[in-house]
């Protein structure tokens, strides 16, 4: 933010009117685990020494003026704060004190003006330590790392020593950068000057840096060396192995601490679930949320209560995480983002509009996220029109400027409802456009089977020199299957590097082998899967459904039972490719086995879709009772596409009275749900 000049200090102390127009605070709408504080963590903080008693000025007048500037940046009243300011001009105490001096730069940081915190260092006839301190802990607090370590220099570069307050901010910039090197530099230095002995603090932000550099070896070393520890050294190793996505050893790390003795804060509780979340480990979370109940931690955090909905939205228990939601003592906006983040991902489109409607009822102001995840949902249930309303919001308020961070998501709700004009016109005024840019313009023209289209596309980012990243080519490969351009994907593929250059090469390896296995091409699909460096389920599913799109069934049955030999656990997508299967072959035994089986031993639910397999198969079968019993036992028993199927079974017997039957049944839930017949 800008410095406060002079004569806006000496007219903000006559009026406050109009002096900050169009100028809000800077906010932090969006938290996580770390902006909770441990009382020994205060120190760093709180910047005030004790000052030498002055003969200049009145030492009353000093404190109570150090006293409201702390308030003031402690409550972020940056009006209160201005006023201040110009009444320490007035009286002239920025000249003859330091300490009020100090406290000002403070104030100014806390609040987010951190060049106003700048003029007012520069103006300062002494600077010391604390002085740039203060400066040094608002970088670090607002995210300016590289400016925090930059201040460093200058410090050093006047002949001030760091203290234990400036290692403390340079640890934490290191940390936040993965400055590790930088890192490794400081930490000699706080050796060297044998600092660690007895200050824990100390040790502790050692512990972080490098848990957050993903350095976890020096990490353990620090920890292990530590002359005392605490729950904040432990939980700032398991805090970086949860952020680096290493779930296990973060589970680990708690239980070690547990052995020690040691009781988790609410800091560690909401690390460990963020772990638990990563890893789907429902059961584990489900634990940790009774252990945080019978503690009463929900009552004072709501970071917490906020991971805990996370933990369950990752593990995909939408319901649990909407009671955890509902029973939360307080709420914020990370709490409704991350409830409509968990129905995006989880593809409840309507669940998200509806959330969001709530949300701004409750008056709580959206910010990006909400906007993302809105138009992300739009975008997956095909709603133009709300996507446009939220379009039309955006510019309204006034977020254009932040359509750096939205353009994406505007263009990928076009995109994927098929206005592809007006995903053009957002493409186009997009101020930065990127890979992500591209590929949501390639995914809505493969979606919409514009295969073609998709393949200009990608020609054209590539003419223009954006590099494809994952994604974009696993599109690439779903469009070139769509239209049976074999040629094409090969040429494609010689593209592709399979030595992690492009992040998740499993996305990549699955769209290949789909698509080699789409254009008929069984034995490159073939190739391709045994090469994959990674075979999950998804590999697994394409392969299967690749050999019975062409009717090798005894192959398809047998690829599943060595998915089970090699420890993959199938999924929805596994048995409806099955139960497919067994539709063409006309195995009636073994459909029902692996329909009764897909639950009771694999623990995936059956959908709709399984249910109108197995009811088709029934019908196939002749079965046509058997088929009438099993649907009127179905929650879904009203469903229009339930009949459907059976209806088609019965043309192929030429059986009028169930025909009739399944017709009847169709037409009224047709009426009752809206649902239009497929084509």
């Amino acid at each position: 933010m800008p410095a406060i000049a002079l004569h806006q200090l000496e007219r903000f102390a006559v009026s406050r009117g109009g002096l900050f127009v169009g100028r809000g605070l800077k906010s932090t709408q969006q938290e996580d685990i770390h902006n909770h504080s441990d009382a020994e963590e205060e120190q760093f903080v709180d910047l005030e020494v004790e000052p030498a008693v002055s003969q200049d000025i009145n030492s009353r007048d000093k404190f109570s003026m150090a006293a409201h500037l702390k308030a003031c940046g402690d409550q972020h009243d940056i009006f209160e704060g201005v006023r201040l300011h110009a009444d320490i001009l007035k009286r002239g105490l920025l000249q003859i004190s330091a300490y009020v001096g100090n406290n000002l730069i403070s104030m100014y940081a806390k609040c987010g003006y951190l060049a106003s915190a700048e003029q007012v260092l520069s103006e300062l006839p002494v600077r010391d330590v604390v002085s740039w301190n203060a400066l040094l802990s608002g970088f670090c607090q607002h995210g300016r790392a590289q400016d925090a370590l930059y201040c460093v220099e200058c410090m050093q570069g006047e002949g001030i020593f760091p203290n234990r307050v400036t290692f403390l901010c340079v640890l934490k910039a290191c940390g936040s950068i993965r400055a590790t090197q930088r890192g490794k530099f400081v930490h000699a230095e706080i050796a060297r000057q044998g600092l660690l002995a007895n200050n824990i603090v100390l040790g502790n932000a050692l512990v972080d840096m490098y848990a957050k550099c993903g350095a976890f070896n020096e990490a353990q070393q620090v920890l292990d060396e530590l002359p005392v520890q605490n729950v904040v050294s432990w939980t700032a190793l398991i805090t970086g192995y949860a952020q680096h996505g290493h779930g296990h050893q973060a589970l680990d790390c708690f239980i070690q601490m547990r052995q020690k003795g040691l009781s988790p804060n609410a800091v560690t509780f909401s690390c460990i679930l963020k772990a638990c979340g990563s890893l789907k480990a429902v059961k584990r979370g489900e634990i940790l949320h009774a252990e945080v109940v019978r503690k009463g931690l929900l009552g004072e955090d709501v970071v917490l209560g906020n991971s805990l909905v996370d933990m369950y939205v990752k593990c995909g228990q939408l319901v649990k995480a909407q009671q955890v939601f509902d029973t939360l003592p307080s709420k914020n906006i990370v709490s409704w983002n991350t409830l409509i983040a968990g129905y995006s991902l989880h593809g409840h489109g309507e669940r998200v509009l509806m959330l969001f409607e709530q949300m701004r009822r409750n008056n709580l102001n959206f910010d990006v996220v909400s906007l993302v995840c809105v138009l992300n949902a739009c975008g997956s249930i095909r709603e133009l029109e709300k996507g446009k309303d939220i379009h039309a919001e955006v510019v309204k308020q006034g977020l254009s400027e932040q359509l750096s961070m939205l353009g994406n998501a505007l263009l990928d709700m076009y995109a994927k409802c098929g206005a592809f004009a007006e995903a053009q016109t957002v493409f186009d005024e997009l101020p930065v456009k990127d890979v992500v840019s591209w590929t949501a313009l390639i995914v809505g023209y493969y979606q919409h089977e514009l295969g073609v289209k998709a393949l200009d596309c990608f020609e054209q980012m590539k003419r223009e020199g954006f590099a494809p990243d994952a994604v974009t080519f696993a599109c690439v490969f779903k469009a070139c299957g769509s239209i049976g351009a074999v040629e094409k994907g090969k040429e494609i593929h010689s593209e592709v590097a399979f030595d992690g250059s492009l992040g998740d090469v499993t996305v990549v390896g699955s769209a290949l082998v789909e698509m080699y296995a789409q254009c008929g091409a069984l034995v490159k699909a073939q190739e391709v899967f045994d090469e994959l460096p990674v075979q999950d389920v998804t590999s697994w599913n394409v392969l299967i459904a690749g050999y019975a799109q062409i009717g090798y069934y005894d192959i398809v049955f047998d690829l599943f039972n060595k998915l089970l030999e090699d420890g993959i656990q199938p999924n929805a997508d596994t048995f409806f490719v099955l139960l497919n299967a067994c539709n063409g072959s006309g195995l009636i035994d073994e459909g029902q086995m692996y329909y009764n089986t897909m639950n009771a031993k694999f623990n995936v639910t059956p959908t709709l879709e399984h249910h109108i397999c197995m009811v088709y198969l029934l019908g196939l079968a002749g079965q046509f009772n058997e088929a009438i019993t099993m649907i009127k036992k179905l929650p879904s028993s009203h469903c229009f596409q339930i009949w459907y199927s059976l209806l088609s079974a019965c043309q192929q017997w030429g059986n009028e009275k169930f025909a009739k039957l399944a017709f009847q049944k169709a037409l009224i839930a047709e009426k009752r749900d809206a649902v239009t017949m497929p084509a």
